[in-house]
């Protein structure tokens, strides 16, 4: 059986995660929740997940901080669902972020926002509204 939505996974590396958990609860009125971490890799890395159901299709993530990965300076962009891009993107430079590129039309799609996470990641939204 072929899945509707191929992505499952994203990761978003954070140089603090205490810091970046703080930025993504505020902005998402949400609250993240302790990954284990593999036996191997005790030390090495802390998780925190994002809510999701697994059973459902889409993608589901978590932010991590792991030695040897830094944060930000890369090419992938997550875009995070919203009734109406403008709800986060009000919410971006308080909880210590920056406003990339303001809500804009993307067509048949909705609307986008490009945000700047603390940690220097490149994420966005996007809404029909």
């Amino acid at each position: 059986m072929k899945a509707n939505n191929p992505a499952v996974w994203f990761e978003i590396y954070v140089s603090d995660i205490n810091r970046a958990k703080k930025f993504y609860e505020q902005v998402f009125d949400l609250k993240l929740s302790d990954l284990p971490t593999p036996s191997d890799l005790q030390g090495e890395m802390k998780m925190l997940a994002f809510p999701s159901e697994m059973e459902q299709h889409g993608a589901s993530g978590a932010l991590v901080e792991m030695k040897g990965f830094e944060a930000g300076g890369n090419s992938t962009i997550v875009y995070f669902y919203s009734a109406d891009c403008a709800v986060e993107e009000e919410r971006i430079e308080q909880a210590g972020g920056k406003v990339l590129q303001n809500k804009f039309p993307i067509g048949e799609y909705g609307f986008c926002s490009v945000v700047m996470d603390t940690e220097g990641n490149t994420i966005g939204f996007n809404s029909m509204n």
